[in-house]
């Protein structure tokens, strides 16, 4: 098990190593040794000891076997334009992004297991809240890391299949997708990178707290990021995964972006603490990210669909009011939606005006 904590290799060891990563080849970084990616500064993901440690010895909170919404079925607008900006959410990660006429999906996720088989692991206890071909036009997806709640590749077959998208996701994950669809259009980026898209809109790639593995043997081979989308009606701050990490990343987007219409932040999975809290936030954490970046407003993802973690169906949510109520930020700032439930992002910003004095108050 790896225990440096800034994820250091001695020097001599890199070119033993290089050639190894099947996903990628490219220039040593302050986030790849030349053979993996990793979180500068940051704690890398625990090993099997610990694993077993969490699998075997910690309790599991029992969630139903469905967890229906009320608000699936529903056929979204075509698109969205002008200033207005629409959120649906699909299940867990997967979340429709409608804006300056584009159609975007977050993570997206069809399938009914989170698993390399189909017949084990994590299963929905909700359908998507928009059945697949309800779907209006897909433009872009938006595609933060590799691990199975977010990377579906039967799901991604399909999108290509019907909408033809392009879609941005961080280095090496381009191999994954077209050893699945090899026609599917990728464009990679690293953190700091960024790619002008149709309507005005722009898309930057920035760092989060987080790992990656499709199997055993490839950890950290591909690279995790959050998105920033410049828009015409607004900016849009988008965290598939992450540690909270002193809110290092949240204040570094502050810093270089000045603040967010939009945050769409991760709430859930995040228990025991002792194994996630380094790269999966808990709602508290959430709601301090929040404001660092200077959100408007924010949709609380990564809940109510897949279990992955120990902590109750709806912990995420009951536990997300407290720390909003305990920060008194009002409840309709910071939502958590149901599969199929629509928010119209409002588009002035509500009781923000402490937000960038505290989000320039931390040190990086």
């Amino acid at each position: 098990m790896e225990n440096r904590s800034d994820n250091s290799e001695p020097v001599g060891m890199k070119n033993k190593k290089a050639g190894r990563n099947k996903y990628y080849s490219g220039p040593e970084s302050d986030h790849f040794d030349g053979t993996v990616f990793f979180n500068p500064g940051g704690a890398p993901p625990n090993g099997l000891r610990d694993l077993l440690k969490w699998q075997f010895g910690e309790k599991r909170n029992r969630w139903p076997a469905n967890f229906e919404s009320p608000y699936n079925g529903i056929a979204p607008e075509a698109c969205i334009n002008g200033d207005d900006l629409r959120v649906t959410m699909v299940g867990h990660a997967t979340m429709l992004i409608q804006v300056a006429g584009l159609n975007i999906l977050t993570d997206p996720v069809w399938s009914q297991r989170v698993s390399p088989l189909s017949f084990v692991g994590p299963k929905r206890v909700n359908a998507p809240g928009i059945a697949f071909d309800r779907l209006p036009d897909i433009d872009l997806v938006l595609l933060t890391h590799n691990h199975y709640d977010h990377l579906d590749l039967a799901t991604l077959s399909r999108l290509h299949r019907h909408h033809r998208p392009l879609i941005i996701t961080p280095l090496g994950n381009d191999k994954i997708v077209h050893a699945a669809e090899t026609h599917m259009q990728i464009k990679t980026g690293d953190w700091g990178d960024q790619f002008d898209i149709a309507g005005d809109v722009r898309v930057h790639f920035e760092p989060c707290h987080h790992w990656s593995a499709r199997g055993s043997r490839d950890r950290r081979m591909a690279l995790w990021a959050a998105f920033v989308l410049e828009t015409p009606a607004g900016r849009i701050y988008h965290i598939g995964d992450t540690g909270f990490h002193d809110g290092s990343i949240y204040r570094a987007a502050f810093d270089k972006y000045g603040g967010f219409r939009l945050a769409i932040l991760p709430v859930g999975a995040y228990e025991p603490r002792w194994f996630m809290k380094d790269h999966h936030q808990n709602p508290e954490e959430a709601v301090e990210g929040f404001e660092l970046c200077a959100a408007d407003h924010a949709v609380g993802h990564h809940w109510g669909t897949f279990q992955l973690t120990n902590e109750a169906v709806d912990a995420p949510v009951d536990a997300l009011s407290e720390a909003l109520a305990q920060k008194g930020i009002q409840q309709n700032r910071f939502r958590t939606l149901r599969p199929g439930e629509s928010w119209d992002i409002p588009a002035a910003a509500q009781s923000v005006a402490d937000a960038p004095k505290k989000a320039a108050s931390g040190n990086l």
